[in-house]
Parts: C-alpha cells; structure tokens; sequence
C-alpha cells in the first residue's frame, strides 16, 4: 500500500509554477481576486491559505470581503467590476454562499476568462467538448495530477465517483472520460439514490469519495488493491485535541487502507493540490489575458 503524499507533489507543482514565473520576469506579476461572503471559519481558513501560496510564488492576491446580508445584485455587482478591472487576471468566489444568493448565477457572471475556479457555465461546457482553452474546476484537476505523478494509470480503468457536486463529482467524472492520456476511464458516478451502493463501490479500480459525510466508505466498500482518493474534509469530536476536534476523510482510512494499492490521507491528500491546480490557473488565466 502507498500513500498519496499530496503535500509533497503540491509543493512540486508550486516549485514549477515559481520557476515558470522567474523565468518569465513579467513587470506585472499574475493577480487572483478572492471575493469571500461572511466570516465562515471554514473560508477564512481557506482563503488565507490561499493567499499565503499566493504570496509564496510572487502571485499577487486581492481579498474582497462582503457582509452575509449582501444582496445578490450586489455581488453580481462586485463581480463585473472585477471582471472589468484589467489589473485582475483571476476571480475566486468562494464558496459557500449565503441561502439567498444563487450560486450559479455569480459563477456564470465570472469572465469566462478569468474564471479560475472552472465553475462558470462556459468552462464546464469547455470540459465537455474537451476544450484545453477552459480553466478545469481546481479539485478535479488535482485529482488527476495526484494520479498522474503517482504513476497510477487511468486508461481502461474503471473510476467510480461518489457525489455529483459541480466543484468535483461531475468534473471528476467528465476528466476521467476524456480522450486523453490522463483519461479514457469508464466512469460511474454514485449519489444519495444509487441502489445497492456498495456493490458499485467494490467494482472500481479507482474510488473517488467526494460526498462529505465522515469515514462513509468502509473496508466492506472497496475491493483489494483499489486506488481510494479521498476529497471529504470533516470536522470530527476529539477531546484529546486542544481544539476539541480533527479532521477525518470520507474514507475509514485506517480499515480501508490495507486493502489498497494507494491511498490519499486527510489531511495531505487532495486539499494541498487544490490550491496549486487553482495557482496554475492564475498563471494560464494571465498568460491568455498577455497573449
């Protein structure tokens, strides 16, 4: 069994990204504009985050915090004017948003251009023509590079998705079926209705656990030498830590574990590459603005 250290390959990508962008020495280096709705610790931890690797790689960042009572007229708003601003190469809404406002529709009011979360309409159908122009959705594209550089080969492989979210159950899958050398999978995605789940689950070479219900998948679930990659983040009880909880997978890490050939940890799995895939997109969004 070999554990996905999604941590060390993130920092291999983000070293990638930091030679690309010395070697190009621009006189206005990449920008990402972070638009965050309330206080969510949840988001502000990952938004942080993201300003940090940010500011690691010489990517410049702008964080535009709005109160939980914002109207959607006025973050659609705050978006155009984003969109309009030259000196901005990327937007990030993060997500979740407020009850009242439709996600949707601020994802597709993000310039198509500079949408480098890969959620606005455009980029999806981009996905599905398989269209290298678009910007994919930063968890899925993780994914697919913690498979590639881990040398675990996807063609002819059978990929089974648990959860259909737009952030990463439906642009896992469409990656997966791609024509491609990362791709050519047969892909079946599982959601709350899938009849005799388990059953499904034992078929797949590789399991993607994107549901966000914690330690769901058990030893039971999957078959022997399966590839398991977990994306769930749970907050968990544990008295033991100062902060009263941990965090846990989707994946009963410690039951499954044995049974596969790889396996990605929570946390250092698929976390750290969604912040480099989404640092990548900044680079590819500025070089499309520059070209």
């Amino acid at each position: 069994m070999e554990i996905i250290d999604g941590k060390a390959i993130s920092e291999k990508i983000l070293e990638e990204i930091r030679s690309d962008l010395e070697k190009r020495s621009c006189e206005t280096p990449p920008c990402v504009a972070f638009i965050r709705v309330g206080d969510d610790p949840a988001s502000v931890s990952y938004v942080n985050k993201k300003q940090k690797v940010a500011a690691s790689l010489g990517i410049e960042s702008q964080l535009h915090v709005h109160p939980v009572e914002i109207t959607q007229k006025e973050l659609l708003l705050e978006v155009s004017r984003l969109n309009a601003d030259p000196k901005i190469h990327g937007i990030l809404v993060q997500a979740p948003l407020p009850n009242h406002i439709e996600s949707n529709v601020i994802f597709n009011k993000v310039d198509p251009d500079k949408d480098v979360d890969g959620f606005n309409v455009v980029n999806a159908g981009r996905l599905c023509q398989e269209d290298e122009e678009g910007f994919l959705p930063c968890t899925p594209a993780g994914i697919v590079e913690l498979l590639s550089r881990s040398g675990v080969q996807t063609s002819g492989k059978h990929v089974v998705v648990l959860g259909r979210s737009l952030i990463v159950g439906k642009p896992a899958g469409l990656l997966f079926l791609r024509r491609h050398a990362l791709g050519n999978a047969t892909v079946t995605i599982c959601h709350s209705r899938t009849a005799d789940l388990s059953s499904v689950t034992r078929t797949a070479d590789i399991l993607i656990a994107a549901i966000g219900r914690p330690r769901f998948v058990t030893a039971d679930m999957v078959k022997e030498g399966a590839v398991v990659i977990d994306v769930g983040i749970n907050r968990v009880e544990d008295s033991s830590r100062k902060s009263g909880f941990r965090l846990v997978g989707d994946v009963d890490y410690d039951a499954v574990a044995p049974k596969c050939a790889h396996i990605t940890p929570v946390p250092g799995g698929v976390g750290p590459m969604t912040v480099a895939m989404l640092m990548s997109n900044t680079v590819k969004a500025q070089k499309k603005a520059l070209s």
